[in-house]
């Protein structure tokens, strides 16, 4: 895996030192922020355009905060542009993964691919995968754009009236927020925004302990609707593709192997509760976090281990002991769905073909005189219309030693 950025908020991306020293381009101006906030988006409109819904935009977008409008009401600038603004990717690793990468302006966040001032390591989190935005209130517009390489404000004209959102958000001096962009209401086709102020920054969290919360940012309606109409066997999200209910109780399982059967469980943790989850895309407080210990299997030298997570989502009566469903049913009547955080590497094993599967929440990287060395992480699942998508934080460590 690849070592964390650590970028501080006086010096260049990645990417644009790179063109400036490589091809030998003009340097790209960046102006400093005397109070930023950090913020960072995320995509989420989640469904593909076909015979039912080809009426629909396509979910492919142009983020303008605090945008300079025509009389006509057609953008020409803004203090904030992330454009090329794709769907998101299942996952998001603890470093700006997609800096200076691939051949294609599609941004699966922001700022990913732009070139623009991030955040700095604070409280030990690398926040170098969120932008600097000053702070305070601003307008921000979400527009439709053509699936093209073409940007946003060279586009013809007619091409830059489709508004998705045009609202105001308010961001605190310092303080680091996620932005999605979401349907609401699955039915209607409402769309909206859902600004969240993390705190995992503030919380006197282990070095020891693995952290994760949850959240179910679907749609309302989305599960009740037919699974045919939505497309659930196209999304290849096993049970969780028709979605979960309203209401979900979250189990965790912990395995010291690659097999899923019982057997390779870890004492103390086959099927515990953690919490119960609701859907919300309106309210805007953090979802509690759970832990586990890096080192849960006993049987680990303590420097690196090859544990990874399972959480069954089951409606609420139900658990691992009255489970009616296999492991490969194609349809549990979205009262059961399961995600792994598989291995690294390794492939999933016969019985775990209807999971969701996940990069492990455990993080080996080369570390001082290890080779790997494991290292606990904090994170945030999100579900949201058939999707699991994983975030993962990470501390800073000791750089390698050859």
């Amino acid at each position: 895996m690849m070592l964390n950025l650590k970028i501080k908020n006086t010096l260049l991306s990645a990417s644009a030192a790179l063109l400036f020293f490589v091809t030998g381009c003009s340097k790209v101006e960046y102006k400093k922020i005397d109070d930023p906030a950090y913020l960072r988006v995320f995509n989420n409109l989640n469904y593909k355009i076909g015979t039912d819904n080809k009426d629909e935009m396509l979910p492919f977008l142009t983020m303008l905060i605090d945008p300079e409008m025509g009389q006509d009401g057609i953008p020409l600038n803004a203090s904030v542009k992330g454009d090329f603004l794709d769907q998101r990717e299942p996952y998001a690793p603890p470093y700006p993964s997609h800096v200076g990468s691939g051949t294609t302006k599609n941004n699966p966040e922001y700022p990913g691919r732009e070139n623009v001032l991030v955040g700095p390591v604070l409280n030990g989190y690398d926040l170098s995968s969120w932008a600097q935005i000053p702070s305070g209130k601003h307008r921000i517009v979400f527009m439709f754009r053509p699936k093209n390489q073409v940007p946003f404000f060279d586009l013809e004209t007619k091409l830059k009236k489709n508004v998705l959102i045009d609202t105001t958000i308010v961001l605190d001096s310092k303080e680091v927020y996620t932005l999605h962009v979401l349907q609401k209401d699955y039915r209607t086709k409402k769309n909206g925004i859902y600004l969240r102020k993390e705190n995992f920054q503030k919380l006197p969290l282990s070095d020891s302990l693995v952290y994760v919360n949850f959240y179910n940012m679907s749609s309302k309606g989305y599960w009740q609707a037919d699974n045919d109409a939505k497309g659930a066997s196209a999304f290849g999200m096993g049970a969780l593709g028709g979605g979960l209910r309203d209401e979900m109780n979250i189990f965790l399982s912990l395995y010291k192997n690659a097999s899923p059967l019982p057997s390779g469980r870890i004492p103390g943790y086959g099927g515990k509760y953690l919490t119960t989850l609701k859907r919300n895309s309106e309210v805007l407080e953090v979802s509690p976090y759970f832990s586990f210990p890096l080192f849960a299997d006993g049987s680990s030298n303590g420097i690196r281990t090859e544990m990874w997570q399972r959480f069954d989502f089951f409606a609420p009566g139900m658990d691992l002991t009255n489970n009616p469903y296999g492991m490969n049913s194609p349809n549990t009547d979205n009262n059961w769905a399961s995600l792994n955080c598989f291995m690294a590497g390794k492939t999933p094993q016969p019985g775990m073909e209807n999971t969701v599967n996940l990069p492990n929440m455990v993080v080996n990287i080369h570390s001082g005189i290890y080779n790997p060395r494991s290292f606990a992480t904090v994170n945030t699942i999100e579900i949201v219309n058939g999707r699991a998508y994983l975030t993962t934080i990470q501390r800073k460590y000791a750089p390698p030693v050859y």
